[in-house]
């Protein structure tokens, strides 16, 4: 079974007039300003599943700042996933920093969702208010043992639309202020795996942490792939394409360029996932 853990939909209506949708949304209006930045709805995603051969797909929205828009973001993937039942799995998304934030987590684990995410600080990095705020959230979360996925990024080299200013400590403050939360950290947790090399502490304090492999191609070479394995755990690994930014074939082709065996592929692929989602 192959997992994509890592996949964005929308509403129709913002797939087809994204422009009405750009003002208070600066975040939103940074990655989707040009039209060569494609917007999907679940329709179009499994479409692209169908092709890709991927099985099933964990997909969310945007962390719109408007509760209006995250709301309505999130029925669409309520909806998707009451459509696509054995396909789709969905996350709840919004801006944490709205105070209407756990209220709208509350009402959409309770509508079937299964986790928390991609939860995003595009114009901070994550910090102290930024955990204080993600607090209840966390909390819902372990109430209810489903992951939480956080975006994240290498804060060394060069720069793009949605990279954001987090660091490592921050990440690692991350971990360490919620323990008992299984987290993914999107887009290789920005590499902060290389730590678990340290004698003491972060092995411990990185144990519930995933990591996906969110536009890795964009990012790394394929040797990212043998060297995570190694420091990070091969169960805790997992296929994230962030579709529609790049095809789940070009993710399987670096597998295969870094020399990973079939069973290695397996667990990245769907097994992890699986685990970590509870899917028979």
């Amino acid at each position: 079974m192959i997992i994509d853990v890592h996949t964005h939909i929308f509403p129709k209506n913002i797939c087809d007039h994204r422009e009405d949708y750009f003002d208070g949304e600066a975040p939103f209006k940074l990655l989707y300003d040009s039209p060569k930045s494609p917007l999907i709805t679940a329709e179009d995603l499994i479409a692209a599943m169908d092709e890709q051969g991927v099985d099933k797909s964990v997909t969310f929205g945007f962390p719109w700042k408007k509760a209006a828009y995250y709301q309505k973001n999130n029925d669409e993937v309520i909806a998707s996933v009451s459509k696509f039942p054995d396909r789709l799995i969905g996350l709840c998304c919004v801006d944490i920093y709205h105070p209407e934030a756990v209220k709208e987590v509350e009402r959409c684990l309770d509508a079937g969702l299964s986790g928390v995410g991609e939860l995003a600080f595009y114009q901070s990095g994550i910090e102290a208010q930024a955990l204080k705020m993600l607090e209840p959230v966390m909390a819902l979360c372990r109430d209810k043992k489903v992951p939480v996925m956080i975006h994240t990024n290498e804060p060394i080299g060069h720069l793009y639309p949605g990279k954001t200013p987090v660091t490592l400590a921050q990440i690692y403050n991350l971990a360490k202020a919620f323990p008992d939360n299984k987290i993914i950290l999107a887009h290789w947790g920005g590499g902060i795996f290389f730590y678990t090399l340290l004698k003491r502490e972060v092995r411990q304090t990185l144990k519930n942490i995933y990591y996906d492999t969110a536009a890795s191609p964009f990012l790394y070479s394929p040797e990212i792939y043998p060297t995570a394995m190694t420091l990070a755990g091969p169960d805790k690994i997992l296929l994230g394409t962030d579709y529609p930014l790049i095809k789940p074939a070009r993710y399987f082709k670096e597998m295969d360029t870094a020399g990973l065996g079939k069973e290695e592929k397996k667990m990245i692929c769907g097994e992890n996932a699986a685990s970590l989602f509870g899917i028979a």
